[in-house]
């Protein structure tokens, strides 16, 4: 294949990414799924003409880390934070902490009912099959307004966080010993620092640096600092939280004299814009080519199973009427559409491929991660459609 050809098909993979999400805006149909499905049509193309196309598992992985940093700070620098909002705030955490925890307790002891693996390997894999993707989520919900959107990116982004920081609990060698608890605290509390100390030297960069090329700089080192808290097994997506909504919010935050001399707040604001303009495009290509690489690994051969198709359908019944009986029991919230946006996707796919050999369960392959992130997407779906145009911007 020429080099042509190939710059071809990005081309040609970027232009049906924007019509995808054209449509998406008028139809509500995610443009991810539509990625994914153009995926499997193009491997089933490829196949059709012997063209032998092997994706390492580990592009995959980079593109999706990228891509859940990318995404993840888009939403975060779409993030006001005011007064007024410290209680949706609480419930959108509350909601993603204990739908998640309660959810991955389920699939768990379904899946040790179902293979008879001890309860920790069964946690480890349930675990990715819980978790809310944001990646697919938050570009998911433009057409929504007010409360309705802003409840589903913080639930999300919560969701996202607690669900590598539950998974990285889950893997611990002392897991049913009372010191995890301890050693889980003590890694909270330095992601915490740890998340602290990063955005204030790099909002101190992004307001001192004069030279043309900034933010690519900027992105470089958050994904540096994500990369390194990752190898110390800390929730680093709390870094790409915390620094863009210290961005975002550079004049609630950064208070005082000395904050104002050495970060200048006013000068963040300012490059706020740009910033957030180049973010949304390179969440724009990264999810591209993520999700369109990932349909294309999938072989739609391996997908026509009676019993894979039933275990697929039962995980997200499972995942679903959970989410109904908090919703609508505890959190006594809108149904619609906040029952039916629970997308699986990216973090999915990256926590399963986290997972070590010695946790692997032969039935959680590839084939059902793909099953449930195509029938959640399905169901975004149906919540899209059936939201009305012009949301009321009801209590949460």
């Amino acid at each position: 294949m020429s080099s042509y050809s190939i710059l071809i098909g990005l081309s040609v993979a970027v232009i049906l990414s924007y019509l995808f999400d054209v449509v998406a805006r008028a139809t509500r149909v995610p443009s991810v799924l539509m990625l994914l499905l153009t995926g499997i049509a193009l491997r089933q193309a490829a196949d059709y003409f012997n063209f032998a196309l092997d994706i390492p598992t580990v592009v995959l992985e980079i593109f999706g880390i990228i891509g859940l940093i990318m995404i993840v700070l888009e939403g975060a620098l779409d993030l006001k934070l005011t007064r007024d909002k410290a209680p949706l705030i609480r419930r959108s955490f509350m909601a993603a902490a204990l739908i998640l925890l309660v959810q991955s307790v389920a699939i768990a002891l379904l899946l040790q009912l179902y293979v008879g693996l001890p309860f920790q390997t069964c946690l480890v894999n349930a675990v990715p099959l819980s978790v809310i993707s944001s990646a697919i989520a938050i570009p998911s919900v433009a057409n929504l307004m007010g409360e309705k959107q802003e409840f589903i990116v913080y639930e999300s982004t919560f969701s996202d966080i607690l669900g590598i920081m539950l998974f990285n609990f889950a893997l611990q060698d002392n897991f049913a010993q009372g010191i995890s608890l301890v050693t889980f605290s003590l890694d909270v509390v330095a992601v915490l620092i740890v998340a602290v100390l990063s955005t204030a030297a790099l909002a101190f960069l992004l307001g001192r640096i004069r030279l043309h090329v900034k933010f690519f700089l900027i992105l470089a080192f958050l994904v540096l600092l994500y990369s390194l808290s990752k190898q110390l097994h800390l929730s680093s997506l709390v870094l790409v939280l915390v620094f863009g909504l210290a961005v975002n919010n550079a004049d609630l935050i950064l208070r005082g004299p000395r904050l104002h001399r050495w970060l200048h707040p006013e000068q963040l604001a300012a490059e706020l814009l740009p910033l957030k303009s180049i973010t949304a495009e390179s969440a724009f290509l990264i999810r591209t080519f993520f999700f369109l690489l990932f349909g294309f690994s999938i072989t739609l051969s391996s997908l026509i199973s009676g019993t894979l198709l039933l275990q697929g359908v039962l995980i997200v019944g499972v995942l679903t009427v959970i989410r109904y009986l908090y919703l609508r029991y505890i959190a006594h919230t809108d149904m619609i559409p906040e029952l039916f946006i629970a997308p699986k996707g990216l973090i999915t796919v990256l926590l399963y491929y986290s997972i070590p050999a010695k946790h692997h369960i032969g039935e959680v392959g590839e084939n059902i991660l793909f099953l449930v992130i195509l029938l959640t997407g399905l169901l975004m779906m149906v919540g899209l459609q059936l939201a009305s145009k012009e949301p009321e911007l009801g209590e949460y």
